[in-house]
């Protein structure tokens, strides 16, 4: 059973920092690329940050220079960091893995988790 549990999620004043976690099943996690998408109200689902499983990285522009994706194999776990937060980085952050093909062309992701909520107050 595929399974992605985020967790890390929080209210954090603008300028703070948190970090997200995603535990996943190893046989997903092994095998695929991760990417943390992103969802605010009224918007899009849009991609964060994503990592292959050689650890090679992507980032919205947006995120660039504030946002460090990061994954540790032996426990299965992806992370984001994130510092420098700002109000507009206000949304539900998803885990998902799927191949990096597909992850870094746009297309949906195989599998996703349920979802953590970052609130970043002005």
């Amino acid at each position: 059973q595929v399974q992605l549990v985020e967790s890390g999620g929080g209210l954090v004043q603008a300028g703070g920092s948190l970090r997200l976690s995603c535990a996943a099943s190893g046989s997903i996690f092994s095998r695929n690329a991760m990417g943390w998408y992103r969802q605010a109200p009224g918007k899009q689902r849009e991609l964060v940050a994503a990592i292959s499983s050689g650890g090679s990285t992507n980032y919205a522009d947006s995120v660039k220079g504030r946002f460090t994706i990061s994954r540790d194999n032996t426990k299965n776990t992806l992370y984001l960091q994130m510092n420098s937060l700002k109000p507009e980085d206000t949304a539900v952050y998803y885990c998902a893995a799927s191949p990096w093909r597909t992850i870094v062309s746009g297309l949906p992701p195989n599998y996703w988790g349920q979802g953590t909520q970052v609130t970043v107050s002005s």
